[in-house]
């Protein structure tokens, strides 16, 4: 034991600049637990087992395993308890039941939707002002002394509400105070286990409900003086992306607008989709590119101003003076992108290097890029779920350890070769950097999204010089000269390399194999590969070899994980079953575009879903709908209920006895009793959607016995109606 102590001193000694790389990986291990973990007890008992492990370091000095251990446990315990910390920082009333509401509001934020014909505002209902029952143009004002209705005043402190182009007044800004009549609903959680868990996210933004309005919203007090700095920063974006659009009209400016504001609402869903499939989407977003080439530029443009003086070229320091004035345009970047959560960190890493160049030091190193997780994780824990903090810091970490290999420093390091063959070695490293990013980002956007694309890496070969040394300088020198009124050849010439930006993703979008559909992973398999991928990446030794036993491990486990046969969503009401070939087909022929893509995506499948009704061996009826299918060497029977009326309970008994699997969006007699499961409304408040996969005999649910994360809630249960003489009535 001795000796194997001994041995593990020398690793960590040899080790020990890499040491502090995992200060945010065990923050973010403590933020994991919080949201893994089901309920209070959980989460306080893992954080006195951290502050054990730090007190076990504590009392254990002089060797630097303890002192790993003392680090370790402190960053542990600092991310759950943060994490518990900042849900309970948010708690806000939420919406119990779907209601419709005639109120007034202050508006905290304007977003417009030009691609979906809608505004989306943020509201935080106000009393004070009575709704009158006169609306639209013309209207009186309403009394500003008379109570809210009763609906109004039960309505959480903040909601976010769809509001049909056409129903918005023109002149709405942040800060003023309207009325409105709309349909709200709770938050709504994953329809389906590896679904979009929206009920989290709503938690941590404080929305307490979201909905669409039934009619034109009308203005009580526009608010000129009203609002901070915040809404103030959003009406400059909103002004500038509708300039931008303006000034470029079509597909190209909406581009342009994400480029600079990060507003990607004018985007129409087949360009963002062709993005996404030729692994392009990156570049809609606000991130390190983006960042890099404003701060870039804005430090050559001030060195090539102040070079103009002899006398401050040969006095002052003009290298820290200009990375000055790019850490400011960072800055100021980032507010106007909307301080997202790649922007954030992109910024931190920019402020970073710039502060390494003022003093001469190395700045682009992993410390870096550990310093910007630190940051984003104390401030904002709950980033860590979401998909957007994973993907970026997943690909500037794969950069900068691919780039600090000494193999990679060796071929690609500064030569003194001819200009082709640096060139040449310039793409190489380019598509060997494209390759990567691909590898490492493929499991992430396989558990979040259910595709993994192909392309990308060529794609970017392209699309990053392209959006980096043409667009963005473009972009920026357009605005400057319509200052002047002198930019519209500058985005002409934008708009013709947005094209061929565009053009590129198309293409790529429509190759063959372009993206490929998978199902949705096993958590326990996507912890081990990012758990392998952080040991070979943060470590510099030999040791980080062994991360490659995690990585193929969780790999095999994701790919030996059957696809679904079943997909039942929460409120019970859509199924889908898994026909032969791997096409779905749905309950419900009329379900909705949204409906149909979810299930798609968690189904592991891009085909046009098919009709229950169409499958062979499925008999449906108007009220019932009954299907065979073969897995796993036996014949599985599978009935749903597709309609809110009342079954015969005789009836309705003798298809449960003769099915396997019952699925209902409201509660069946108790004398139901299928051979193998029963998923009726009541056990679906408890489980929500589920994921049935019957060879291996498998469910997997959304929510889990005794989960008392604060989003969780339970849903108001549905009666069936009775057919009466022709009619509806409600059964009692």
């Amino acid at each position: 034991m001795r000796a194997f102590a001994d041995g593990i001193e020398r690793w960590l000694e040899a080790e020990r600049d890499q040491l502090p790389l995992w200060l945010p990986v065990g923050l973010g291990a403590g933020i994991a637990a919080w949201f893994l973990l089901p309920d209070a007890t959980g989460w306080a008992g893992f954080i006195l087992a951290a502050l054990g492990l730090a007190a076990a370091g504590a009392l254990a000095p002089g060797r630097r395993l303890a002192r790993a251990g003392l680090w370790c446990g402190l960053a542990l315990a600092i991310g759950c308890g943060s994490t518990w910390w900042r849900s309970e920082a948010v708690r806000a009333p939420r919406l119990a039941r779907p209601a419709i509401a005639t109120f007034a509001a202050t508006v905290e934020a304007v977003e417009p939707q030009p691609a979906r014909e809608l505004v989306r505002l943020r509201l935080a209902p106000v009393a004070g002002v009575a709704p009158s029952p006169a609306s639209g143009a013309g209207a009186p004002p309403a009394s500003r002394t008379g109570p809210l209705s009763g609906a109004a005043a039960a309505l959480p402190p903040h909601v976010r509400v769809n509001v049909a182009e056409k129903d918005m007044p023109a002149d709405l800004r942040g800060g003023a105070t309207i009325v409105l009549r709309a349909r709200l609903m709770p938050p709504a959680p994953a329809a389906v286990p590896g679904a979009y868990d929206f009920a989290r996210v709503a938690w941590f933004q404080g929305l307490g409900a979201t909905g669409r309005a039934l009619g034109p919203v009308r203005i009580v007090d526009a608010g000129a003086r009203a609002g901070g700095f915040w809404q103030w920063l959003a009406g400059v974006r909103n002004r500038l992306s509708r300039h931008i659009r303006a000034a470029l009209p079509g597909a190209e400016g909406a581009i342009a607008a994400a480029f600079v504001t990060g507003d990607q609402g004018a985007i129409a869903e087949e360009d963002a989709e062709a993005m996404r499939r030729s692994g392009l989407a990156h570049l809609l977003s606000v991130s390190g590119l983006h960042v890099t080439a404003v701060v870039a530029g804005t430090m050559l443009l001030m060195l090539r101003l102040l070079a103009l003086s002899p006398r401050l070229a040969l006095s002052a320091p003009l290298l820290p003076v200009a990375a000055g004035a790019g850490a400011l345009a960072g800055i100021g970047y980032t507010f106007i992108a909307g301080a997202e959560v790649p922007t954030v960190r992109s910024c931190v890493a920019a402020l970073l290097v710039l502060a390494g160049i003022a003093i001469g030091r190395e700045a682009m190193t992993l410390r870096l890029v550990a310093t910007g997780a630190l940051v984003v994780l104390l401030f904002r824990p709950e980033a860590i779920a979401g998909p957007s903090f994973q993907l970026s810091f997943a690909a500037v970490t794969a950069i900068v350890a691919l780039h600090e290999h000494p193999w990679t420093r060796a071929a690609f390091g500064p030569a003194e070769e001819s200009r082709a063959r640096a060139i040449g070695r310039a793409l190489l490293s380019l598509l060997l950097t494209g390759l990567v990013v691909e590898i490492v980002l493929a499991p992430i956007a396989v558990f979040h999204f259910h595709r993994a694309g192909l392309y990308g890496a060529f794609a970017n070969i392209v699309a990053i010089p392209l959006t980096t040394f043409v667009v963005m300088p473009l972009e920026a020198l357009a605005l400057a000269l319509d200052a002047v009124g002198l930019g519209a050849p500058a985005w002409w010439l934008t708009g013709r390399a947005l094209a061929l930006l565009l053009a590129i993703a198309r293409h790529v979008a429509a190759l063959p194999g372009a993206v490929a559909a998978l199902p949705s992973m096993p958590g326990g398999a996507y912890a081990l590969i990012v758990a392998g991928g952080l040991w070979l990446a943060l470590w510099r030794t030999r040791v980080r070899r062994l991360g490659l036993a995690p990585i193929l491990a969780g790999a095999a486990w994701a790919l030996a994980t059957p696809p679904p046969d079943l997909l039942v969503t929460g409120d019970g009401r859509h199924m889908a079953v898994r026909a032969e070939g791997g096409r779905l087909a749905l309950l419900r022929p009329r379900a909705g575009d949204y409906v149909r893509a979810m299930l798609g995506e968690n189904g592991g499948s891009f085909d046009e879903a098919a009709d229950l009704d169409v499958l062979p061996g499925a008999r449906c009826g108007p009220d019932l709908c009954a299907v065979d299918l073969m897995r796993g060497g036996r014949r599985w029977r599978v009935l749903a209920t597709r309609s809110p009326y009342l079954v015969d309970v005789a009836a309705m008994n003798r298809a449960c006895a003769a099915a396997d699997i019952v699925v209902s969006d409201r509660r069946l007699p108790r004398t139901c009793r299928p051979r193998w499961f029963k998923a009726d409304r009541p056990l679906l408040a408890r489980t929500g959607g589920l994921s049935i996969a019957l060879a291996a005999g498998r469910i997997a649910t959304v929510a889990w016995p005794g989960d008392r994360h604060p989003w969780r809630q339970a849903e108001p249960m549905v009666r069936p109606i009775r057919r009466v003489d022709g009619k509806a009535e409600a059964s009692r």
